[in-house]
């Protein structure tokens, strides 16, 4: 019984071994492998609570455990991704080279993902839906920048190399990236009602939302690949809006 009840946990472990060796291979700057490793944390962040459901195993420990390797996985190593970019694409910049604690404003994301995660756990309007972009779909907007700009010039459709190009700029602007670092950590913490993916039910009238998300995702990833990510996270907020406020 007791192996049974820790079963989730140790998945939850994973995903935090997970985000420690992507904090070693940020700070070498090889971010593609941190990006990986974050899809890694991602996966065992979904299962770890499929996981606590299947077994009847939820616990306070649980609980509390999700959040902390949440905190590294999706709140650290985003940072230290968003901090690396923003520290290559600026060296040329003379605001960033003459006020360099600028280019630690990323570190935005690590500190308003624990106060997401914190607030998370004790507020009880979060059950099925989420206050506030949840973290690990803001580590993954994060985590698909360095694979936009590795791979700008690879996707399935010829035609749509221009968005990858453009994404791939945007990254590496400087600018964009200390601006969008303030707004991804805000959106973290404002108050944004967003539905979540966890489905009671699979009629369409109590999920027409998620899936028109889901569908609309899975094109943009089959014609975009890694670019779709962040077109996806975007999506997501204003589907969101959408769905809180239109209908």
């Amino acid at each position: 019984m007791r192996i049974k009840n820790n079963i989730p946990n140790l998945i939850t472990l994973l995903n935090l071994f997970c985000g420690c060796l992507a904090i070693v291979a940020a700070f070498k700057t090889d971010l593609i492998i941190a990006s990986y490793l974050i899809f890694a944390g991602a996966i065992f962040d979904y299962l770890d609570g499929t996981a606590a459901r299947l077994l009847k195993a939820k616990s306070e420990i649980g609980k509390e455990l999700d959040s902390l390797a949440d905190v590294v996985s999706f709140g650290i190593v985003p940072s230290i991704i968003a901090f690396q970019l923003l520290n290559k694409y600026s060296i040329d910049i003379p605001i960033f080279q003459n006020f360099k604690f600028l280019l630690y404003f990323p570190f935005l994301i690590a500190l308003l993902s624990a106060v997401r995660l914190a607030k998370f756990n004790i507020d009880d309007r979060q059950t099925i839906s989420f206050l506030g972009l949840p973290t690990p779909a803001n580590a993954i907007f994060w985590a698909s920048a360095p694979l936009i700009i590795y791979f700008q010039y690879y996707t399935n459709f010829e035609y749509l190399k221009c968005i990858h190009i453009f994404l791939s700029n945007l990254f590496q602007n400087p600018y964009f990236i200390f601006l969008l670092s303030i707004i991804m950590s805000i959106l973290l913490i404002v108050e944004l009602p967003l539905f979540s993916l966890k489905f009671k039910d699979f009629t369409w009238k109590n999920n027409k939302i998620k899936i028109v998300f889901i569908l609309i995702s899975s094109l943009l990833l089959l014609l975009l690949n890694a670019a779709a990510l962040p077109i996806i996270i975007i999506l997501y907020i204003i589907l969101s809006v959408i769905h809180q406020y239109l209908l």
